[in-house]
């Protein structure tokens, strides 16, 4: 176990809200195809079987005991603590290709699609989260948190991301991931670091029972004691619940995203 102590602990937090932005709508269980009934499912696994894995598909959840994490917050029958085993990153993944794909549910090819993106989304966010310089990024799940013992496959209920880094330069707000920046790919160690969450993701099955906003709450206390002076997310202009949940843990708008102004994102800003 690392020394570090916990962060934060709640004795639950209710989330009146429902959804925020990335939050998954409509979501099969977590890691299985939404178009197998209950018969037996066969678990989505990635398609590039060249990259490193560990992947176990029957491995059981470990206990809080057992998790080797530096930031964990407790909340219900919940904990959010970074992920710490390659199962945890691949249903996170799973649950950003749910919900990526979640308007395409009458295309035949969607299931083939969602394991693409989620193939590459897990072996891409490993890679993110073992970087060393420049940028320090850390994938936060929610798991169950009782006395029955799960696959990670049934255990997994939520997750997102905080990037912590220096601004580029010529950067004055963080872009959305997935934006072609026209900065230099050179940080500015002179200035403050800050935190940018993104990929917001619960499992419907799970909503309305605090996990969004303890995973936010949990993800900005990681921020902070990264050094991050200021903490950003983007929402879409039109999520309303989004907006409700952000602006009850303190979040206030700073941008509307691009030059232009005519994207349909707005940038948020962490204020404590």
């Amino acid at each position: 176990m690392k020394d570090e102590s916990l962060i934060s602990t709640n004795g639950g937090n209710e989330e009146t809200v429902t959804g925020s932005l990335n939050v998954a709508r409509g979501l099969s269980h977590p890691g299985l195809s939404s178009s197998l009934s209950n018969k037996a499912s066969v678990v989505p696994t990635p398609l590039v079987p060249n990259e490193p894995s560990d992947l176990r598909f029957n491995r059981l959840q470990p206990s809080i005991d057992e998790s080797d994490c530096k930031y964990k917050r407790l909340f219900g029958c919940y904990v959010a603590r970074e992920a710490v085993i390659d199962e945890e990153y691949w249903i996170a993944a799973w649950l950003r290709a749910e919900d990526r794909y979640e308007d395409q549910s009458g295309n035949r090819y969607v299931e083939s699609f969602k394991r693409k993106f989620a193939s590459q989304e897990f072996h891409a966010l490993k890679k993110r989260c073992s970087k060393q310089h420049g940028e320090k990024y850390i994938c936060f799940v929610a798991v169950k948190n009782d006395d029955l013992r799960r696959t990670v496959l049934n255990s997994v209920v939520g997750t997102l991301d905080v990037c912590v880094r220096h601004p580029l330069h010529g950067e004055k707000f963080p872009e959305e991931p997935g934006r072609s920046s026209t900065h230099c790919r050179i940080y500015q160690p002179d200035q403050p670091k800050f935190g940018y969450l993104t990929n917001v993701c619960v499992a419907k099955y799970a909503r309305r029972q605090g996990i969004a906003s303890n995973m936010l709450l949990l993800a900005i206390d990681a921020a902070r004691l990264n050094g991050a002076e200021n903490i950003y997310i983007h929402v879409h202009k039109d999520n309303l619940p989004a907006w409700k949940l952000y602006n009850q843990i303190g979040f206030k708008m700073v941008d509307r995203d691009g030059a232009d102004h005519s994207s349909d994102l707005c940038l948020l800003s962490f204020d404590s």
